[in-house]
């Protein structure tokens, strides 16, 4: 339990393996990944640019849905809803979500081959929900919601 906190607590390069904080060359290369280009981590603003788009499209569904109740101030609450939703089912199905489409990045494994999973997925956005694993992150750029699941943000093109 103590590797585990203080690879958390003693900042994003205590989370190598074997010691090694200052050897990587990019982002991502202890994880086997290219440093550019399609499988590659997705870069911050790509991320934030596809949450962003994720959030408005599930505030417009929540506008549609709610109509003329939303002087009830309860469009954040649909929102939420909406999104956590579209999260789970675009990551579990497709490997991504629309505004994750439109950035031209994909949620992948990199425990191993095949899809996300209904499991890993459900997990994930629980965990995006409460955004604190999202803003916390390891050296690879990777929050606590990938760290946990096995997962990354990868370049798809």
């Amino acid at each position: 339990m103590a590797r585990a906190t203080g690879s958390w607590l003693s900042g994003p390069a205590a989370a190598h393996p074997g010691g090694d904080h200052d050897k990587q060359a990019y982002q991502g290369e202890y994880l086997g990944l290219p440093k550019t280009g399609p499988g590659s981590l997705a870069a911050t603003p790509r991320r934030v640019a596809a949450l962003t788009i994720d959030w408005l499209m599930s505030m417009g569904v929540s506008a549609l849905f709610l109509g003329a109740a939303l002087d009830g101030g309860h469009l954040s609450t649909a929102t939420l809803g909406v999104w956590f939703v579209l999260g789970v089912v675009g990551v579990s199905l497709f490997s991504f979500t629309p505004g994750q489409l439109i950035m031209g990045i994909q949620v992948a494994r990199i425990d191993g081959p095949g899809r996300v999973g209904v499991v890993r997925a459900l997990v994930r956005q629980v965990f995006l929900t409460t955004v604190v694993p999202a803003v916390i992150s390891d050296i690879d750029s990777r929050g606590m919601h990938d760290r946990a699941t096995g997962t990354a943000l990868l370049v798809a093109r």
